[in-house]
Order: C-alpha cells, then structure tokens, then sequence
C-alpha cells in the first residue's frame, strides 16, 4: 500500500510499504476513512524534532474494523470507530483518573497517513459508533480524533466555565477547535488571537466574540483593554514557542488558569514571575480517549460541525503538497483522501 514516510527535514514522500499486520494480541487492523496532516507533523518536517531515519507519519484516524488480535474484546470487525494519538489500556491507574495519554502502557500512533493502520491496545484506545455514520459526518469524527479532543481539553484544563472570559493563543487547527470547546462549555466571551482573515472567519463561526490580530506587547495590552484591565479567566495556550507561553502568561488574570496543549519548543519559565503572577497551569498531551464518547455523539447528533477545520483536500498521493500548504500557512487542515 502507499504510506507517507518522512525520510529528513522537508523530504515527505508517499511510497510503497508493506500491508500493516496484527503484531500482538491487543491490536487491531483498520481501514481509514480518511486522514489528515496535523500542525505537530510540522516539527519534524521543518528540523525542529530529531528525525532518526525514515519514520511512518500520521496519528488521526478512524475508519471501519478489518482485523483484530486474538484477546481484542471490545470492537469487532465491520464497526466505525474513532481512537486517540495516544494509545492506551484505559484501566490503569492513570487512565482510571482521565489522564489516558500518561497510562502505563503509552504508545504514539504513527503510520495513520495510509489506508490501513494498526492499532495497538484497540480495546482502551478506540471507540466504536453504534452503526457506520454516513460519509458527510466522516470529516468531523476525523477531527474529533486529535484537534478537538486537544482543543477540548485545553478548555478542560483552563477551567472554562459557564460565563468565563476566555482567551486563545494560536489559530491553528486545535486553536479553533479550542474556541468551539469554549463556547460549547458556556464562555461569554472568546477572544481569539489571530491575524490571518481565513482564520479570524473561522473563529468567529466556531464561537469567537473577540479577534485580537496584535501580538507581543501590543497583544497583551489589548486583551487588557477588552476585559477592563483584569485580563482572561481562562487561557487556552495551542502554539508551544516561547512568544505563545508568554503571551498566555500575560493574558491571565491572577488565579486564572492555562490550558497549554502546544507542544513546547525553547520554552522556559520565570520563577519569580510564575509565583507572584498567581496563574494556574495544566495540560500536556491530551487525555482525548476520555472525551471521545462525548465528542463523537455531539457530531453524530449534529450538535457541533467541525468539517470546516479542513480547508484543503488532498489524494494521498500529493501528501507532500499538503506538508508545504501547512508549512507555508496556505492552509490550516489538508485531508488526505485514502
């Protein structure tokens, strides 16, 4: 089958690579649906995470069950299911708490930019739909798979509240789907930090109230002028550089809390400025198995619509294209047709 194979920085191909197999009794064989290009499969495409030989990419997913390992229970083949980036036993003691991306078993998903993919721990890491959802809703559960989940628990972890003044840091996809889990969980206001007018649509369509195109000092001193020189209840930080983490920092208001998702890159913290500052922190890579049930029966009952975070569609055979219109910020999601 063709796989897209990250062999160095900026060298993305699609290529021909053996059918993938049950490795271990837990796994399970799926046929995706689709996939997609994620704003983390950027760091090692642009040299930013060390690339030690060619590496299979990909980690969201869904699609229907082909195959499972002998001591699989949970899911049969035939079902539509949705997993997270993070692979799970779902019955550890981390897992048991909601922290599934720290469960004792963590693997990553790779090798989800294909038309078939193994899933290890499929029993605690995937998610089956009750029937197979028609083929319009396949965009919004494939999102559900890591932007939104990501999304939502950056709002989780800031503490977004009925009512709250929340701000977001980034406008990437998972930024965007941060100010749709905010309005869903009951903000007044959203202001989302962006400069790019496709973006700034977006937001304002997910749920955002406010666009803030400043940055830096500028930025900070808007977002104060906005909430009356209080600053954010709750920060949602989906970037991960040193600019995006200050920038949250000086967003929140004393004993407001920061939602950090991004996965950080050159980011240090002041101590000094971290106790007097009185800012909650929480966040890391996201628990999504925790709230994908919730997730997916949104989009099934058509709650929410989150299809529109992909605004390139790609055949598989272009993958490469799809990393330059992301590096380049020519767009914010590709979906790879497999």
């Amino acid at each position: 089958m063709l796989a897209t194979i990250l062999h160095k920085p900026g060298d993305i191909r699609c290529e021909d690579v053996a059918d993938p197999k049950i490795l271990r009794p837990t796994d399970a064989i799926i046929k995706l649906s689709a996939s997609c290009i994620c704003g983390s499969d950027l760091w090692p495409y642009r040299g930013l995470q060390p690339v030690d030989g060619p590496q299979h990419m990909g980690h969201e997913y869904c699609g229907i069950v082909v195959e499972v390992g002998s001591e699989v229970r949970t899911v049969r083949p035939g079902q539509f299911v949705v997993g997270s980036f993070c692979l799970s036993d779902n019955t550890c003691p981390h897992c048991r708490f909601g922290f599934q991306s720290s469960c004792e078993q963590r693997e990553f998903m790779s090798g989800a930019q294909a038309p078939y993919a193994r899933v290890p721990l499929a029993d605690g890491t995937l998610v089956a739909t009750s029937e197979v959802p028609p083929v319009e809703l396949i965009p919004d559960l494939l999102a559900v798979s890591d932007v939104l989940g990501t999304g939502w628990y950056a709002a989780d972890a800031a503490e977004v509240r009925e009512g709250s003044t929340v701000v977001v840091v980034g406008d990437g996809a998972v930024g965007l789907m941060g100010v749709l889990a905010a309005k869903e969980m009951g903000a007044a206001r959203i202001i989302a930090m962006s400069r790019h007018p496709s973006r700034q649509k977006l937001a304002h369509e997910f749920g955002a109230t406010d666009i803030v195109a400043e940055r830096g000092e500028e930025g900070v001193a808007r977002i104060k002028e906005l909430t009356k020189g209080v600053g954010a209840d709750s920060v949602l930080e989906c970037v991960g550089t040193a600019e995006s983490f200050e920038q949250a920092l000086a967003c929140s208001r004393p004993g407001g809390t920061i939602g950090y998702v991004g996965v950080p890159h050159g980011v240090s913290f002041d101590g000094q400025k971290l106790f007097f500052g009185q800012k909650r922190m929480l966040g890391g890579p996201a628990p999504v198995r925790r709230f994908l049930p919730d997730l997916m029966e949104r989009v099934l009952q058509g709650r929410i619509k989150l299809g529109k975070v992909f605004d390139l569609k790609l055949p598989l055979a272009e993958v490469a294209e799809g990393y330059r219109a992301m590096d380049e910020r020519r767009a914010i999601k590709v979906m790879l047709e497999v």
